[in-house]
């Protein structure tokens, strides 16, 4: 009777090197991306030290250490708020409230007007309404601030487009130079509940889906938004140029959130290069025609009022500096997958060159193109509908609309982002084709059989002798 043979312990490579459980003719890889050889790992560090140097020192001069104290307006979101709770609504004879002189919301825009300027004047009844009837009185309890506990009445019209219940949430203005009755009203609605639960299932579905390629977005994600809300924003208020603050705030959110959602590889480098080129490219095209159209970027009531708090700030270089931020998140986007496109590509076939890889990555950068500049047009118009609205509304031309300030800053900021995004894909494109064509490392030492002999391509090892012995019945 004859043992059976024994598997060895550590079995033989397979063709090509790989071990065991491979199989040998794969190679189109799906995991992290093949290194690419020292030399091109040294070029693209010797382009990238200096910039991400520049970001740090340019993060460290302008830090603003917070946003400058002022005195509070009362004007807009520049007014103290509290929060409330509608304990009561009745229903009153609008001729009562006009009599009784109590604050009233029916207009809607006592969140523009300031505490106090609600019910600075008495209500009136509403067009079309009678002066008896129709109205509600709603009681609102502060719930926060020195006052906590306090009570006071507020009108609500008929037309009013946000009508009050029992025990909701309500945000307050206050005006501690308005007289007693008049110093808190309600400017808005709580919706803080909501926004976070959103916001939850957001990241929920985020980490579901893309497990830890899910977490470090977020974690990306957040350290986008502490740049944004700890350093951009106050070192304009600051009044440092909004243009180099942007420059820097951008560089530092790119290479953060890069490098944290796809690994510190050369792969993420040359997407990084890409971005910075086409965000080059975004700012200096914003610069010029934000000059020649003569945008001031003063166009609506929340500019008007950052000019009016801090005259010293460049509201154009404002304009700018939001065209290049809002251009970067799709930018990311384009640059790492063209980027990997062609990483795959070089994998499938080593043997492609520069032009073969470009032809071939740049055909997947068309189909990306036609989709994403038209995400891209779609969400500024989206962002624009009110504004168009009103133009279509006063039956103005097409030429009249587009010349206008409002549409015409948005026009440019679109179209200059637009541009931006299509030139990045022939620039990450170039730039990734160049780079794994280019790869020195040496091409893959051959298998040695027995004695250091090397082996053909394709041959199987050696058979191995059996290491049992006969045994005699």
């Amino acid at each position: 009777m004859t043992r059976p043979q024994q598997p060895s312990e550590h079995p033989s490579p397979r063709p090509g090197g790989e071990g065991p459980g491979h199989s040998g003719d794969h190679t189109h890889h799906h995991g992290p991306a093949a290194p690419v050889s020292r030399h091109l790992r040294t070029v693209i560090a010797a382009v990238l030290i200096p910039f991400a140097a520049a970001v740090v020192v340019g993060l460290a001069v302008l830090w603003p250490g917070g946003a400058p104290a002022h005195h509070r307006s009362g004007v807009g979101f520049d007014q103290e708020t509290q929060q409330g709770v509608v304990t009561r609504v009745v229903a009153m004879d609008c001729a009562d409230a006009h009599a009784a002189q109590l604050p009233s919301s029916g207009d809607g825009s006592s969140a523009g007007a300031g505490a106090g300027s609600s019910g600075s004047s008495a209500p009136s009844a509403p067009s079309g309404q009678s002066a008896a009837g129709g109205c509600k009185k709603a009681t609102v309890r502060v719930e926060t601030g020195k006052d906590k506990g306090r009570q006071f009445d507020e009108v609500v019209q008929p037309d009013a487009p946000r009508q009050f219940h029992v025990k909701q949430r309500v945000v307050l203005a206050y005006a501690p130079k308005a007289p007693h009755d008049l110093q808190y009203s309600v400017t808005d609605v709580d919706r803080a509940f909501p926004l976070y639960l959103l916001a939850g299932i957001f990241a929920v579905a985020v980490v579901v889906v893309g497990r830890m390629r899910g977490v470090t977005a977020l974690v990306a994600l957040a350290v986008s938004f502490g740049v944004l809300t700890l350093f951009i924003l106050p070192a304009v208020l600051q009044g440092s140029n909004p243009l180099l603050v942007a420059v820097i705030g951008a560089g530092a959110i790119m290479l953060i959130a890069l490098y944290l959602c796809h690994g510190l590889t050369a792969r993420t480098s040359v997407a990084v290069l890409g971005t910075l080129v086409s965000l080059l490219l975004t700012g200096v095209l914003g610069l010029v025609f934000i000059r020649w159209t003569s945008l001031t970027g003063n166009t609506d009531e929340s500019t008007g009022l950052i000019h009016g708090l801090y005259p010293g700030i460049d509201m154009s270089g404002l304009l700018l500096a939001g065209v290049i931020i809002g251009s970067l998140g799709v930018l990311d986007d384009v640059t790492v997958t063209q980027t990997s496109a062609v990483w795959e590509l070089h994998q499938a076939d080593p043997s492609m060159g520069t032009r073969a890889l470009y032809r071939a990555g740049i055909r997947i950068g068309r189909d990306h193109i036609a989709s994403v500049v038209n995400t891209l047009v779609l969400a500024y118009a989206g962002a624009a509908l009110p504004l168009l609205l009103l133009f279509s509304i006063a039956d103005s031309g097409v030429g009249t609309v587009a010349n206008s300030e409002l549409v015409a800053e948005e026009i440019v900021r679109t179209l200059v982002g637009s541009i931006g995004l299509v030139a990045s894909v022939p620039v990450t494109t170039v730039l990734a084709a160049l780079v794994v064509a280019a790869d020195r490392s040496g091409p893959p030492q051959p298998a040695t059989g027995p004695g250091g002999v090397p082996r053909q391509s394709g041959a199987l090892p050696a058979p191995r002798r059996p290491t049992g012995h006969r045994r005699k019945r």
